[in-house]
């Protein structure tokens, strides 16, 4: 069996390698060409699979998307064809709310806020959207949930965009869509960055089309601007550098790319290959992964917020990632570039924390360690 892979998937030769020809591909530069003779093709978010890049896929079996979201796959097009297709929803939902819940902590230390009693808007409450939920809860944040369609089927629970725009802190976690009873192409367009006030905070880990990046950059140019965390940018891999100088904290896409959210994105297509091929699935995620630098520690009192910070750091550092995109901005292939070589990042789960304190214990788990 031909399988084609994008070169950012790691432990596809470890779960492939046995019996499958396994080739990998940069995900932007993939060529018609390419696919002759493939049966298997594996992607990332980055790589568009439509007609133009299966003009040339007789032997195409089956595609996957080692990622949450499917904007990119002409879903339609491969049934058409009777191409199976599987994503991996849920994959890298821990590792985005790891990112969120940093971003948080980095934010509260740059405005001096104590997070506890802070109000956070979360916009679009499916799998990572709950990540964060569930952090912010932790934390004593108030938490105002937008999401029309959870909406539908229990109203009270649910704000609208309007007043979800009121609070201290608004995180961003929808799918992009251009159609429907509810697009989210510039669901943060000008009128709606117009009604914020300079004291609030954004934070998108989702879709860079999510916020109008131009009317954005216009605020921040005003003596008024918001506070911006952006993961994600309009028309990556370009990124609108004007609007990185305005920003708190920016990072190349890679909110969700712990290697244990990439480990499950490779992991559940080896699933779904094998089931297509009707065959049994021979091994287990965990043991692909190797043992991180630190497995534990003790806490001898309390955990305070900037304890906290100080943990949440010590598996991963989001100020490192802002400083790597910085520093490489600007220059060619940056964003691809820092993407392809990103450091192995672990997620909060890989680090266990010992305490005394039946409150501190629980605290901890439902921000994501393991206790």
């Amino acid at each position: 069996m031909k399988l084609l892979a994008d070169e950012n998937m790691p432990y596809v030769q470890a779960l492939f390698g046995d019996w499958a020809e396994v080739t990998t591909f940069a995900g932007r530069n993939i060529t018609p060409e390419q696919l002759r003779e493939v049966e298997v093709l594996l992607v990332r978010s980055i790589t568009q699979v439509n007609a133009a890049l299966l003009a040339q896929a007789p032997h195409l079996r089956f595609v996957g998307t080692a990622t949450i979201g499917c904007d990119h796959i002409d879903t339609e097009l491969l049934a058409e064809r009777n191409i199976a297709f599987a994503s991996a929803p849920g994959c890298n939902k821990v590792a985005v709310g790891d990112y969120v819940l940093a971003a948080l902590l980095a934010v509260a230390e740059h405005k001096h806020w104590q997070l506890k009693g802070r109000t956070i808007a979360v916009v679009g409450v499916g799998n990572t959207g709950s990540q964060v939920v569930a952090r912010a809860h932790a934390l004593g944040m108030k938490v105002l949930l937008c999401d029309p369609i959870k909406a539908q089927q229990s109203p009270s629970d649910f704000v609208e965009l309007s007043q979800a725009l009121t609070a201290d802190i608004i995180s961003f976690h929808v799918p992009i869509t251009h159609d429907g009873a509810y697009p989210t192409w510039h669901l943060l367009d000008e009128s709606a960055i117009n009604t914020l006030h300079g004291d609030q905070v954004l934070i998108n880990a989702c879709r860079g089309e999510v916020w109008d990046n131009q009317a954005l950059l216009h605020r921040q140019q005003t003596e008024n601007p918001v506070t911006l965390v952006m993961d994600v940018w309009e028309h990556e891999p370009e990124v609108l550098l004007p609007l990185v100088a305005h920003t708190l904290l920016a990072t190349p896409h890679i909110a969700g790319y712990s290697l244990e959210g990439k480990a499950r994105g490779t992991f559940a297509l080896y699933q779904a290959v094998k089931a297509h091929k009707g065959q049994a699935v021979m091994n287990d995620v965990e043991q692909l992964l190797p043992i991180p630098a630190i497995t534990d520690l003790t806490l001898a009192g309390e955990c305070d917020q900037a304890l906290l910070t100080r943990l949440v750091r010590l598996v991963y550092d989001i100020k490192a990632d802002d400083w790597a995109f910085r520093a490489k901005l600007g220059q060619p292939g940056f964003f691809d570039q820092l993407r392809k070589q990103y450091p192995q990042r672990r997620e909060l789960g890989s680090l266990a924390v010992e305490s005394s304190h039946i409150d501190v214990q629980n605290t901890l788990y439902a921000l994501g360690f393991k206790v």
